[in-house]
């Protein structure tokens, strides 16, 4: 018999419900010696994530290492982005080998994860790993990570796949959250975040709302 299709969106698509977000060492630090990215893209990615993440209500951890002795403080696109959330800050390079991260993710609750941070082959690959190990879903969002070289992110990204781990990127981040223009609650905030921080695409939405009055879906 033949497939019959449904208008239903698969389950392995990210919505605001169904994951948590982990952000990783998005420190001066660390960011100094990351290579595999343009530091203010890096910048403008963490912005973008942060920012979909807070405005569709997504649970996040953010968490930091040696914050005050050593990697200095987070990036202030994504503190901005959830003011007066605390930083867990670590001693361990494997974010999973914190206790109070994981009791951070145990309390939120979520199954699916998506993770980002610095540096990819080390921060990255450690919790990503282990987590998949103890049976999550993850997702790693490799635009919005960075390392000391291009050869060491891409390599910690093919060591992920490998494992299970699925790759998206920012902006895939923040249109999978809207997914539908009819969804008119978060519309403003899905084009503003793409506006402000979506490279070309967001300049289009901004030259179409200004010249004609245009928008996604006839909004």
């Amino acid at each position: 018999m033949p497939i019959t299709a449904t208008p239903t969106p698969a389950k392995d698509l990210l919505s605001p419900t169904n994951h948590a977000l982990v952000l990783i060492d998005f420190q001066s630090q660390m960011a100094f010696a990351t290579k595999s990215i343009a530091p203010e893209l890096l910048r403008n990615n963490a912005a973008l994530v942060s920012n979909a993440a807070a405005g569709f209500a997504v649970p996040t951890v953010l968490t930091t290492v040696a914050e005050k002795s050593f990697s200095g403080p987070m990036f202030a696109e994504i503190t901005d982005a959830f003011p007066g959330q605390p930083l867990l800050d670590r001693t361990s390079m494997n974010t999973w080998e914190d206790a109070a991260v994981i009791e951070e993710v145990n309390r939120i609750g979520k199954d699916r994860l998506v993770f980002a941070g610095l540096w990819t082959s080390v921060c990255i690959v450690g919790p990503v790993l282990s987590a998949i190990e103890q049976g999550f879903e993850v997702y790693v969002i490799t635009d919005a990570s960075g390392d000391i070289s291009e050869e060491a992110h891409e390599r910690a990204v093919e060591r992920m796949i490998q494992a299970g781990a699925r790759p998206i990127t920012s902006l895939q981040y923040l249109l999978e959250l809207q997914r539908d223009w009819a969804r008119g609650e978060t519309y403003g905030l899905t084009t503003g975040i793409a506006a402000k921080w979506g490279g070309a695409y967001g300049l289009g939405i901004t030259y179409a709302k200004m010249m004609f009055g245009a928008s996604e879906g006839g909004h």
